[in-house]
């Protein structure tokens, strides 16, 4: 446990943001898993396709790797 007060700052800050990234990264996983879904709507692979953008933009995924995953979405239509 630190002492320092800007130690336990960045602690609790660390510990909100890995909370954070972990929900986002679920619904990620989430959502491009029911738009690779055989009976998957227009709607799915929508919000599938922009949560990948997002998650590229804030950094929870590389864009290379985002890029291919809304490859594999647009190729399961």
């Amino acid at each position: 446990m630190p002492k320092i007060a800007s130690a336990k700052k960045h602690m609790r800050k660390s510990r909100a943001a890995t909370a954070r990234n972990r929900a986002q990264r679920a619904a990620l996983k989430t959502a491009l898993k029911k738009a690779k879904a055989p009976g998957a709507t227009p709607a799915d692979k929508v919000a599938a396709v922009r949560l990948a953008d997002r998650a590229a933009r804030k950094g929870l995924m590389h864009r290379n790797a985002a890029a291919r995953q809304k490859s594999q979405i647009a190729r399961s239509a």
